[in-house]
C-alpha cells in the first residue's frame, strides 16, 4: 500500500494580491517539497483570494488570474519543485461560450482548482455545487462544473472536490465512490460560525464511509470583510477517525504521511465523467524519507474560538486595508471594554486609541472605568468632553427628551470622525448584536465607523467573552484586561439622569432568547409566546426589530460569528408593513 506525503497548505489569502498570493503559495510549495512531500494542496480560491464576488464576472480580473496561474507553474519548476503536483483554487474563465449556463447570463467562470506540475497546468477541476444561501451567491456568479477528477500519483488515486460538492447529496462524491479513490482531498472556503466544527466533523466522517478512503478537509483562513476563515484543517481515515488536524485562526502546512490503498487507475480512464490526470511517482526520495508523524491539534474551547475568530476579523480588516490605527469611544462600560480589548489583542496596544467624551450625565465611574480599561490594557486615552459643545445646539434648536439624548450621541460620533480625518485612524463602532437588532443606538452618532467588533455579539455573550478573557489573562499571570466594574454594573447609555437600559428593554437574557427566535430560528410571534414569553413583551421586541432595519442597512460591517448574521445572512425589505 503507497504511503503518501501531503502537505496540506492552509493559507491566508489576500484578496485580489495577486503577487503576495502568488510569491506565499512558490514559497510553501518549495518548503514542502524540501520536507519530502509528493502533493501540496492549498484551499479554495486560494490565488486570488475568497469570495471574489462580482469579480468573477470581469474579463479583466479572471484573465489576470489565469496569467498569474501559469506563471505560479513556472516559478514553482524554477524553484526546483515542479516535479510534484500543486493544488491551487482559482476562478477559470473567461468562458465564451453560454451554452447550457443553466442560471445566470452573467457567469464567465467556474470555481475551480488547477493541478500544476512541470511549469505548467495539466489538469482542472470545476467545483459542482454552486451555494446559492447565507452569504454566498456562487449560483449568480460561477458556472457548474459536471466531470469528476481523480489525481494520479505515486501509486494513489486523489478525488478532488470543492467544499459545497461534499455538503450535497449525490453529484461528484457520488461518482467518486464509484471509481473507489485512495483519497478524497476537499477545498474549502468555510466562513467560520459558532460550533460549526460540531457539523463539519460528522459531515466528512460520512463521506469517508460513502467513499471507503481518507478523506481531507483542507481549509483557508483569514479574515475578508464580514468572514472569517477559521481554518481548522482536518483529515480522516476511511472509517471517520480522525487522523490530524491543524490549529485554527492560524497559517499552517500540515505535512503527513498517510497510508492509502493501491491505485485502481493505475493512471488510465476510469469511465465516463472522470478525468485521470497522471501526476507521476511523487517526491523524487520518497523511498529514502524519514516518516513524518501527523499532528493533531487541541480543540478550542468555543468562547476562545469566538475570541479568536473576533481578533482575526478585526486584524485582518484593519491590516488588508491599510490602517495604521484605531480609535473609538470609552464609555466604560462592557461593549467598549470589550472592543477595546479586541483591539489590543488584534493590532497591539500602541495602535489603539480610545477617547472618553463624558457629558453632564456621565458618573464619575463611567470616566475612572475607562481610565482603568485604558491603563490595563495599554492604549492611548484622551479626554474631549461634549458638554460644551452639546448645549449651543440643544438650545439653539430647542432639543429636549429623545432629541437631546440622540444629539449627544452625534456630538461624541462628529469628534470620533474629526479625530479619524485628522489623524488617520479606523473608527470603530462598539455596538453589540442585541442594541443592533432592536435599534437601540443613534444612526450617525454611537453607530459611526468603519468596522463593528462585535456586530454579531449578543449582549449576554459580550459579558461572557469579558469574564472569559480576563479568566484567560489569569491563567497566564497577566492582569485582566476588561474591569470588573465595566462587568457588573447594570448597562446604562447616561444619555439622561439614572438611566438604565431595562428602562425600556427587557432583561437581556430574556430578549436575547426572543431575538435568538425571531432572527436565527426565524420563527413567528405565536411559536415564540407558546415557548412562555409573555405576549406584549413579544410585540414589542418584534416591532423594534422590524422598525431597525433601515438602521442596520446603514451600519458598519463587522466579523460573522453566528448562523444569522445581520447583512447578507438576514436580507429583509426596509419598507414592510406588518398586518
Amino acid at each position: 500500500m503507497p504511503i503518501l506525503r501531503l502537505a496540506l497548505a492552509q493559507t491566508n489569502p489576500r484578496l485580489g494580491d495577486f503577487s503576495h498570493n502568488s510569491l506565499h503559495i512558490v514559497n510553501t510549495v518549495r518548503q514542502a517539497y524540501n520536507q519530502g512531500a509528493d502533493l501540496v494542496a492549498f484551499g479554495e480560491m486560494v490565488l486570488t483570494g475568497y469570495p471574489i464576488e462580482d469579480l468573477a464576472t470581469r474579463p479583466d480580473f479572471l484573465k489576470e488570474s489565469w496569467a498569474v496561474l501559469q506563471r505560479v507553474a513556472n516559478n514553482i519548476a524554477d524553484a526546483g519543485a515542479g516535479s510534484i503536483p500543486v493544488l491551487v483554487g482559482f476562478p477559470h474563465g473567461p468562458i465564451d461560450e453560454h451554452e447550457n449556463s443553466a442560471h445566470s447570463p452573467s457567469a464567465i467562470a467556474h470555481n475551480s482548482v488547477a493541478v500544476l506540475q512541470d511549469g505548467r497546468v495539466i489538469g482542472i477541476y470545476n467545483k459542482h455545487h454552486l451555494p446559492n444561501y447565507s452569504v454566498f451567491d456562487e449560483y449568480r456568479i460561477f458556472r457548474p462544473g459536471h466531470d469528476a477528477v481523480v489525481v494520479h500519483v505515486a501509486g494513489a488515486d486523489i478525488a478532488l472536490a470543492i467544499c459545497e460538492d461534499i455538503w450535497r447529496e449525490g453529484g461528484p462524491v457520488a461518482a467518486i465512490a464509484e471509481v473507489k479513490p485512495s483519497l478524497l482531498l476537499v477545498m474549502n472556503g468555510s466562513p467560520f460560525e459558532r460550533e460549526k466544527d460540531e457539523v463539519r466533523l460528522p459531515l466528512v466522517q460520512r463521506r469517508a464511509e460513502q467513499v471507503n478512503a481518507p478523506v481531507v478537509y483542507l481549509n483557508i483562513v483569514g479574515g475578508q470583510d464580514d468572514l472569517v476563515f477559521d481554518g481548522g484543517s482536518f483529515v480522516t481515515n476511511s472509517s471517520g477517525k480522525l487522523l490530524a488536524r491543524a490549529h485554527q485562526f492560524v497559517e499552517q502546512t500540515l505535512v503527513m504521511d498517510i497510508e492509502l490503498k493501491e491505485s485502481s487507475s493505475h493512471g488510465a480512464q476510469l469511465g465516463p465523467g472522470v478525468a485521470v490526470i497522471d501526476a507521476g511517482d511523487g517526491h523524487p526520495q520518497r523511498l529514502s524519507r524519514t516518516p513524518v508523524h501527523a499532528e493533531i491539534a487541541p480543540q478550542l474551547e468555543i468562547n476562545e474560538q469566538i475570541w479568536d475568530a473576533l481578533v482575526l476579523g478585526m486584524r485582518d480588516y484593519v491590516e488588508k486595508n491599510g490602517f495604521s490605527s484605531v480609535i473609538l469611544g470609552l464609555s466604560g462600560g462592557i461593549d467598549s471594554a470589550v472592543s477595546a480589548a479586541l483591539a489590543v489583542d488584534a493590532i497591539g496596544p500602541e495602535r489603539v486609541f480610545g477617547v472618553s467624551m463624558p457629558s453632564r450625565y456621565s458618573s464619575d465611574h463611567s470616566r475612572s472605568d475607562a481610565d482603568d480599561l485604558a491603563e490595563r490594557l495599554g492604549i492611548h486615552i484622551r479626554t474631549e468632553p461634549i458638554a460644551d459643545l452639546v448645549l449651543p445646539v440643544e438650545q439653539q434648536l430647542h432639543l429636549e427628551g429623545i432629541s437631546a439624548e440622540n444629539l449627544q450621541a452625534r456630538i461624541r460620533g462628529i469628534i470620533l470622525m474629526g479625530l479619524s480625518n485628522a489623524e488617520g485612524h479606523l473608527v470603530l463602532t462598539t455596538g453589540n448584536k442585541t442594541e443592533i437588532a432592536v435599534g437601540y443606538s443613534t444612526i450617525y452618532g454611537d453607530s459611526v465607523g468603519g468596522f463593528a467588533p462585535i456586530r454579531d455579539v449578543p449582549k449576554t455573550l459580550v459579558w461572557e467573552l469579558a469574564q472569559w478573557r480576563n479568566a484567560h489573562a489569569r491563567k497566564k499571570g497577566l492582569t485582566p484586561p476588561i474591569p470588573e466594574n465595566s462587568i457588573t454594573k447594570p448597562p446604562s447609555a447616561e444619555l439622561r439622569p439614572g438611566q438604565v437600559d431595562q428602562d425600556t428593554l427587557p432583561d437581556y437574557d430574556v430578549l436575547d432568547a426572543i431575538l435568538d427566535a425571531y432572527i436565527t430560528e426565524r420563527v413567528g410571534r405565536d411559536v415564540i409566546i407558546a415557548r412562555g414569553f409573555e405576549p406584549n413583551m413579544v410585540d414589542r421586541v418584534i416591532t423594534l426589530v422590524d422598525r431597525a432595519e433601515w438602521k442596520r442597512r446603514q451600519g458598519a460591517i463587522g466579523p460573522k460569528i453566528s448562523q444569522m448574521a445581520f447583512g447578507r445572512d438576514r436580507r429583509l425589505p426596509v419598507t414592510f408593513t406588518r398586518n
